[in-house]
């Protein structure tokens, strides 16, 4: 079952930790641990980098932002840290946190560490090894929704989190901030999105619907998977963008990367996830179900999907205008300015068809 986890690999050029630094750091927090780390990198980390230290007697995961430019407000690892730390005890699906880090004189940035969560992440395909039926594979896409509908029923207050809400106009807020990045992030071989912000602005709700705890990246490869029954999910990484506000903001968001089987070929040479699979819901009946589950009204979901598109986008973008002027050298980001163009034309279809 072993050959189903993650597996991490060599650390990308440009991308290495300083060993004697980390190890130094880590051994004020946990003195007890013997040995020094071998470092490797997962493969994922298009927004923060991740990275495997491997210990003779136990792993653990250390995060921190990209190299180069990033945005002013992105990528802050300290925040992510204090999230997790509170969200722990009423979220269990929450990676223990072991240390944070602002020293500059051990990294150019700052970091966290933490456990390191033995299990599945259900990536672009499932692993070869694993066969799920089409029974199996419903159950396990209800689970990943549930963890979502879980995670927006939490009592914030009470877990200690109000403090970082902004207060009412989340959407707003969100759609303004959005377009903002993007105009910050265009280069000149991309499109410019300025008839999908001005609809997006025209179009937003009056007010919000609910403010809840969300997580603003709720995706499949997001979530761990129990190795000895892989429809239970047993983690959920990646609290970066987490913060109060909207709920169907959040769903709309995760809806933006459930690339479905019946979607154009251009969408689905960029699936990053197995939504594609005979059990999985469609787009439609997630929403349907996240309704039903929630007592949200869903019947209006058109700017909401439209948002999360958008905001892909400028996700997709803030990578590539990195990868554009030289600042990182990964060549899986060498189309993201193609990818934002097809964005950017799939909103605009969704807006025509839009009874909004």
């Amino acid at each position: 079952m072993n050959s189903l986890l993650d597996a991490p690999a060599a650390v990308r050029v440009g991308e290495e930790l300083n060993r004697e630094k980390i190890s130094a750091f880590i051994h004020q927090h946990l003195p007890s641990l013997q040995g020094e780390p071998e470092i490797q990198q997962f493969p994922g980390g298009a927004s923060n980098l991740t990275y495997l230290l491997r210990y003779p007697e136990r792993d653990l995961i250390l995060r921190r932002p990209p190299f180069g430019h990033r945005a002013k407000s992105a990528h802050d690892m300290l925040r992510e840290a204090k999230i997790m730390s509170a969200l722990k005890p009423v979220y269990p699906y929450v990676p223990a946190v072991i240390a944070s880090c602002s020293d500059s004189a051990i990294m150019e940035c700052d970091f966290y560490v933490m456990e390191r969560l033995h299990g599945i992440i259900p990536r672009q395909n499932l692993p070869k090894e694993l066969i799920l039926n089409t029974e199996d594979t419903r159950r396990l896409c209800l689970n990943v929704i549930d963890k979502m509908i879980e995670l927006h029923q939490i009592d914030y207050q009470h877990a200690g989190l109000a403090s970082i809400a902004k207060g009412a106009g989340y959407v707003a807020r969100q759609v303004a901030g959005w377009s903002e990045r993007y105009r910050q992030a265009k280069t000149d071989d991309v499109g410019d999105f300025e008839t999908v912000m001005q609809w997006l602005h025209d179009k937003m709700p009056a007010q919000d619907l609910a403010t809840c705890l969300i997580h603003n990246d709720f995706r499949f490869d997001n979530v761990v998977l129990n190795p000895a029954d892989p429809t239970e999910v047993i983690g959920v990484l990646d609290w970066e963008m987490a913060t109060l506000g909207d709920p169907l903001m959040d769903l709309g968001n995760t809806l933006a990367y459930w690339v479905q089987a019946d979607d154009d070929a251009v969408f689905q040479s960029v699936r990053r996830q197995p939504t594609h699979l005979p059990g999985m819901l469609t787009r439609q009946e997630v929403i349907t179900y996240y309704g039903e589950r929630t007592g949200y009204r869903v019947d209006n979901f058109d700017f909401y999907a439209i948002f999360g598109l958008f905001r892909l986008a400028v996700i997709v973008q803030q990578i590539y205008y990195r990868y554009f002027h030289g600042q990182t050298t990964n060549p899986a980001f060498s189309g993201f300015g193609k990818l934002s163009n097809y964005l950017e034309q799939r909103c605009l279809r969704l807006i025509k068809a839009s009874i909004l």
